[in-house]
């Protein structure tokens, strides 16, 4: 029988665009479209199809009004609204994941030569991620059981910082409330996602409009294959290996080993990565669909409040970082900042940041929360009843 633990390494860590739904989608009837061919019934549903109308009509409303990276706040405005109205919605199933795979790849071959004769120079700042994660986490448990009532699992693995689906399957296996967990994890990423690029505007004065990357056409069609190659491969034998975040983490590796040996020089082309932004976003409120009042009341306004004190502290962190002179300002709060890897790849590219830095840390607090999280629980008894 296969432990929480194996099934948590075969999921992708941070997952938005994906939901507990994706698993039982090719399975459902009853949102299906009639007729047509039987491959195309089981994936194209009307969930699915209302979800990236919703998206589509976001995207062109931002990009009308000229609002900033209208291919993901936009459908992730216009996703979270239909939910919050009672729509249907459903996930993208391996869709998302290959937008995994792209931005993978986008990370990896920002890697280089020159960034890991650079690893030693960020050794500093990766050293504050594990204080970081301890006083958040002890900050977390204590506001969600005092304030809101969480029975101990959910409360704790609601207060760590790591993969939504990671988190849920250790805290449900502990005794903690499924929906609670999915929930808390899901706004603090869409939080976050809301929150960082008013603070990099509003308080560090940066644009969120570099160029995401290059046209297709501008991009050799050697490279273009060498990334299809690292993005299918790479996700491929890291999940069958077991390498946890597999899907993100497998084609950064094969992009950057293609990266570093010279035969790798651009990242994915920019239509590639709007795609990404525009499937993250629209998968955003999937995790919203049936929401209830008391839900929104007591779990999402929870959630709320711990993120803008997660804030708070990823701010104190990273000012830190800068005033050590351990990190550049911009880079130092996308390191620190608690989302998904690939929400926090989309905002580091299109603000120029380096992809490198940024993601060194998010892999060090990942690799921590997965491998420390339950032997903590376990050490000091984080168990009970559900809510």
């Amino acid at each position: 029988m296969q432990t929480g633990r194996d099934l948590a390494s075969g999921l992708d860590l941070e997952q938005v665009t994906g939901t507990c739904q994706d698993t039982f989608l090719p399975h459902a009837t009853e949102n299906q479209i009639p007729g047509g061919i039987p491959m195309m019934r089981r994936y194209v549903t009307r969930g699915r199809l209302l979800a990236i109308f919703s998206g589509m009509i976001g995207t062109w409303i931002f990009l009308l009004l000229g609002l900033p990276l209208p291919f993901l706040f936009g459908p992730l405005a216009a996703s979270l609204l239909t939910a919050l109205m009672g729509g249907r919605l459903e996930g993208f199933g391996n869709i998302s994941v290959l937008a995994r795979t792209i931005l993978g790849v986008a990370v990896g071959a920002s890697i280089t030569s020159q960034v890991i004769h650079d690893l030693p120079a960020i050794a500093g700042s990766v050293a504050l991620v594990p204080l970081y994660l301890v006083i958040i986490g002890v900050i977390g448990y204590a506001f969600f059981r005092r304030f809101y009532r969480f029975d101990p699992p959910t409360a704790y693995f609601s207060a760590m910082p790591g993969g939504l689906q990671d988190m849920i399957i250790f805290g449900e296996e502990a005794g903690g409330n499924l929906r609670t967990l999915s929930l808390v994890h899901a706004t603090r990423v869409l939080v976050i996602v809301t929150i960082v690029p008013i603070m990099l505007t509003g308080a560090y004065g940066v644009a969120l409009s570099h160029p995401v990357g290059s046209p297709a056409l501008d991009i050799p069609w050697h490279e273009l294959v060498l990334m299809l190659v690292a993005a299918l491969s790479g996700w491929k034998i890291a999940e069958r290996i077991g390498l946890f975040g597999a899907s993100i983490l497998g084609p950064m590796i094969a992009a950057a080993l293609l990266s570093i040996s010279g035969m790798l020089h651009s990242r994915p082309p920019a239509e590639a990565i709007l795609f990404c932004q525009f499937v993250i976003g629209t998968g955003v409120g999937v995790h919203y669909v049936g929401i209830t009042l008391r839900e929104l009341r007591r779990v999402v306004s929870a959630a709320t409040l711990y993120v803008l004190l997660l804030a708070i502290v990823a701010a104190i962190f990273a000012q830190i970082a800068t005033v050590s002179g351990l990190a550049p300002p911009v880079e130092a709060l996308l390191a620190f900042v608690p989302a998904g890897q690939a929400e926090i790849a989309i905002l580091a590219i299109a603000v120029g940041a380096d992809l490198g830095f940024v993601v060194t840390h998010h892999l060090v607090r990942i690799t921590l929360i997965i491998l420390g999280a339950p032997l903590v629980a376990n050490r000091i008894g984080v168990t009970g009843p559900r809510d």
